[in-house]
């Protein structure tokens, strides 16, 4: 759900107009000097009062590194909560300039995930489901249901797995989030 790639939290920034910074692991920040993420942050709530800001689950990692990381049940590396981490330098710097700062930290892992499907959902799953059903039917095996050009097609386990899907900073999804959100395109 974003660990290593900022998709969810561009497309939740985009779907509301209230978004003033986005962090992904796929854009590197500074978070302290003059061109730094808290400054910057530091003048918008200066400026307009408030300010928003959603951070992808593997943004800012590079913060944490010095700290111990397990696995999951999975294998996978644990992340740690960099949210956590910033919000406790967003309420350090604010006390260093002399700001007052109401700061709501609001971790949505659960409410992302519990949402109920929506007819879209519920029909695209179905679908997914049958083309699965026909695969295993035919003896396929190695490969996963997929959807391109508007077809479900089957695809080998290899070449969905051959890269990881990311943010490309250079891309128009990125350049559509700096523009709705006003922010630099890099901090520091």
């Amino acid at each position: 759900m974003g660990r290593h790639s900022g998709f969810i939290a561009c497309y939740a920034a985009l779907a509301t107009s209230d978004t003033d910074f986005v962090l992904i692991p796929e854009v590197p920040f500074e978070l302290d000097g003059p061109a730094g993420f808290l400054e910057a942050l530091q003048r918008r709530i200066r400026d307009q009062g408030h300010a928003m800001v959603v951070v992808a689950e593997g943004a800012g990692q590079e913060y944490l590194d010095s700290q111990p990381r397990g696995r999951d049940a999975s294998g996978n590396v644990r992340l740690h909560d960099f949210g956590v981490y910033l919000r406790r330098r967003i309420l350090d710097h604010a006390e260093q300039a002399g700001a007052e700062v109401n700061l709501k930290y609001i971790d949505p892992s659960y409410a992302i995930r519990s949402v109920p499907a929506n007819p879209y959902d519920s029909v695209y799953c179905l679908r997914l489901a049958h083309a699965a059903a026909h695969a295993a039917m035919a003896g396929r095996t190695e490969m996963v249901v997929g959807r391109w050009r508007g077809r479900f097609v089957h695809v080998p386990i290899g070449l969905a797995i051959s890269h990881r899907n990311q943010v490309d900073p250079e891309g128009d999804l990125w350049t559509s989030v700096l523009e709705a959100t006003g922010q630099p395109a890099l901090f520091g």
